[in-house]
């Protein structure tokens, strides 16, 4: 989900910064953050009053950005979106008035500190496989190297994902020359798991092609189940350990309901649409997505990073 025209905002309160630090231990912490259409309000938790302290205050204002990834490296908060621009072209269902054309990166020295931009990090001009839309990305970290993993159209107009490396969290990234083998649709996330392997989730319906890719191959005018058929999952793949290529094919993900049943298309209000997101508490994996139409966000509860998640 890229959201034109609005503003980012950081939802963290040093107590939960506290509390992920012990959850994700000895891996990087990441900061849970949401793009948001109006102003709204985070509240921190005051100890010594037992009362709510209402707290605005957009991180960014000056340009328009959307669907964060959030990161601490080195006891600084880095903090990756989208970058939108206004194009002036019509709103549809496959996201075609989004135009994004390059990534800004902004850090905090501490939650509710002064925001830095770091200027551009990656450009669509820098990418020699490029079309068009930079789409929400994430960052990875390994042995000295900052990943940053993107989804973007080639120039047939399919979604790929594409990586860049720089020994800086702020780039500015050098891309590889093509995307990585075997990607398609959107908005890769990476997990470190704690035996020090990485896996990238991703996969977006609608305007993220997911639904072009049900049968292994890409058709342009594929489409999503019918309601009383499974719904579509998102991927996942390990990668390899150069952080460059998937380390075999990307493998659909099953989330089921309490009987181990696959959610249905129908299940609007459950069922995957986008925006998948993994962590990992007391050995097991909790897979995180958003349900896109109908605006919700859900978790679902798996024992190893493949899943099914229930």
């Amino acid at each position: 989900m890229n959201l034109s025209k609005n503003f980012l905002f950081l939802y963290a309160t040093d107590c939960i910064f506290q509390i992920m630090k012990q959850l994700l231990k000895p891996v990087l912490l990441t900061i849970t953050a949401v793009a948001v259409s109006q102003a709204a309000i985070c509240q921190e938790a005051n100890k010594k009053k037992n009362t709510l302290i209402p707290i605005s205050k957009p991180l960014v204002k000056h340009i328009y950005t959307a669907d964060p990834s959030a990161h601490v490296f080195n006891g600084k908060i880095y903090i990756y979106p989208s970058h939108d621009i206004e194009a002036g072209i019509p709103e549809n269902d496959n996201g075609d008035h989004f135009d994004m054309r390059d990534y800004h990166i902004f850090s905090m020295d501490k939650i509710g500190g002064p925001v830095k931009d770091h200027g551009v990090a990656l450009s669509v001009k820098d990418i020699p496989w490029a079309g068009r839309q930079l789409w929400a990305p994430d960052v990875a970290y390994k042995d000295g190297t900052y990943y940053l993993y993107f989804p973007l159209k080639d120039k047939n107009d399919i979604f790929r994902i594409g990586v860049a490396s720089s020994k800086s969290p702020t780039g500015p990234f050098k891309p590889e020359a093509k995307p990585i083998t075997g990607s398609f649709s959107i908005d890769p996330a990476v997990f470190k798991d704690t035996d020090g392997n990485h896996y990238m989730y991703f996969g977006g319906i609608w305007g993220g092609q997911l639904q072009r890719w049900r049968t292994g191959k890409y058709a342009p005018k594929g489409t999503e189940p019918k309601p009383n058929q499974p719904a579509l999952g998102p991927r996942v793949a390990k990668l390899s350990k150069d952080m460059k290529q998937f380390d075999g094919p990307a493998k659909e993900i099953k989330i089921v309901d309490k009987n181990g049943k696959p959610l249905l298309a129908a299940d609007s209000s459950r069922r995957f649409f986008e925006g998948t997101w993994l962590y990992k508490n007391n050995g097991k994996y909790y897979l995180t997505y958003s349900t896109g139409n109908t605006h919700l966000l859900c978790y679902a509860i798996g024992n190893n990073p493949y899943g099914p998640f229930t």
